[in-house]
């Protein structure tokens, strides 16, 4: 079914941060296709495990002889010029390509490769667009952002010709892609450390849709000014969907939450009644992530009672609002959302939920994204009850902002609400086991380690 004459000349591939989400995908489509794959990390981890006992090698540190048996040396963007094994790779002359640029031809090779992008939502959505494609029998090969119950993991390597990809804006590397499909759920003005301004933002997402054929599709929303006139970048058919926009071709009608912050509604296809849905996930903001998977399921023709079916069973992926557990009779979730946006989604959907106070302890990520949106971190925070900031993730970055977390507290402060500024996590846990009370719901919020502080919480 897929077409990899672009990677046959390459018998031996050696992956540089091998553990990573997308890069284990990777290793496993690879290996599938008959490739002799072999990597290297950090540090193990489950998917290193995993990645092992498909036996692919993985080796925990560097590893230059692998490199100098390897034809081809694929490497994260987390990896720096200075790793010994990136410069073993070029003293020996074997081509060295970043991720996104093997990721590129990995989805040249199918005839149906479908994208789902935009600001918020990636996962979700990606997640209900597979499971819509699963329940229809469909064996798409998947790439996912997160570990989906449905395939045990991040990835899956199907035998059809259809691939079901999250597609990242960062440093533009959806630019590298192929797609047949593209989902456009939002654009905001997230990743400035990288595109300085939203019109540079919204200047990747229209070379983006430019990437379309002709006979391809294109899904946005259209409640989002920003989306508004992508359709004038392509002559691919366009597709919308929205709550707010009645002349949208997908509109969600009726909506309600049920005690757990569920949504049902009706689904209404360029004003006729299409079908009713039910959601095991919470928020209005996954109803626009239905949305935009209902119609993208229902263009490629598959049955509206197996996209209802799929999207009930759908219950979320890791790290997405999701429940680990209980400490003084208060419910603790955890959630990946680190943009004030995707914090007010996430605050908006808990208050459809019952419940007797609300807690949210946040990691913030990365000091530019923190400079550069203080206020709104403020100012979403105070949707909550009570509000416990710790320090900043840094992840690729150093602090030459001047920004720290104690300036969000402060402006909390200011604005008349409580705030705790906490650093050490072991500090964190017994705050709350002092003061969370039974009924309360507590969120540990943030991309980084913050999720290990939640996991330490119901332990304890």
């Amino acid at each position: 079914m897929v077409n990899i004459d672009n990677l046959r000349k390459y018998n031996r591939i050696h992956m540089i941060g091998i553990g990573g989400t997308s890069m284990s995908g990777i290793a496993s489509i690879l290996k599938k296709w008959g490739f002799y794959v072999d990597g290297s990390d950090t540090s193990s981890s489950h998917i290193t495990d995993r990645l092992m006992e498909e036996g692919i090698p993985v080796t925990i540190g560097h590893d230059t002889d692998a490199v100098n048996k390897a034809d081809l040396v694929v490497y994260s963007a987390a990896i720096k010029e200075t790793d010994v094994e990136l410069i073993r790779a070029n003293e020996l002359g074997i081509p060295a390509v970043e991720r996104k640029i093997i990721l590129g031809e990995i989805t040249q090779a199918f005839r149906n490769t479908i994208c789902i992008s935009g600001t918020h939502g990636k996962t979700t959505t990606t997640s209900m667009v597979s499971m819509c494609f699963l329940e229809a029998n469909l064996d798409p090969t998947i790439q996912v952002g997160a570990e989906l119950n449905a395939i045990n993991g991040n990835d899956r390597v199907g035998n059809s010709d259809y691939f079901v990809l999250e597609s990242c804006e960062y440093s533009e590397s959806f630019l590298s892609f192929h797609p047949k499909a593209e989902i456009i759920l939002n654009v905001d003005n997230d990743h400035l450390d990288y595109y300085k301004s939203i019109d540079n933002i919204k200047e990747a997402f229209i070379k983006y849709i430019k990437l379309l054929p002709d006979d391809g599709v294109l899904v946005y929303n259209s409640d989002d000014p920003n989306c508004s006139n992508f359709f004038k970048h392509t002559k691919a058919k366009s597709l919308t969907f929205g709550i707010d926009s009645s002349n949208a071709n997908y509109v969600a009608k009726n909506i309600t939450f049920d005690k757990n912050g569920f949504a049902s509604f009706d689904v209404y296809h360029n004003n006729v009644f299409y079908k009713s849905f039910k959601l095991s996930v919470p928020g209005k903001h996954n109803v626009y992530n239905a949305l935009a998977c209902i119609a993208l399921c229902d263009e490629f023709g598959i049955d509206k009672s197996d996209i209802k079916s799929a999207l009930q069973k759908y219950t979320g992926a890791s790290r997405r609002f999701e429940y680990l557990g209980e400490i003084n009779g208060a419910k603790v979730f955890d959630d990946y959302g680190h943009h004030p946006t995707e914090i007010t989604a996430v605050a908006n959907a808990m208050k459809k939920k019952k419940y007797n106070h609300s807690w949210v302890i946040f990691q913030p990520h990365t000091y530019s994204r923190t400079k550069s949106l203080l206020n709104d971190f403020a100012k979403c925070l105070t949707n909550f009850d009570n509000i416990i900031v710790t320090d900043i993730y840094a992840a690729r970055e150093v602090n030459t902002y001047g920004i720290s977390s104690k300036q969000i507290v402060d402006k909390i402060e200011r604005s008349g609400r409580r705030a705790y500024y906490i650093s050490d996590f072991d500090d964190i846990i017994e705050f709350v086991k002092r003061n969370a009370k039974p009924d309360d719901i507590i969120i540990t919020q943030g991309a980084g380690t913050i999720t290990n502080l939640g996991h330490d919480l119901v332990k304890k």
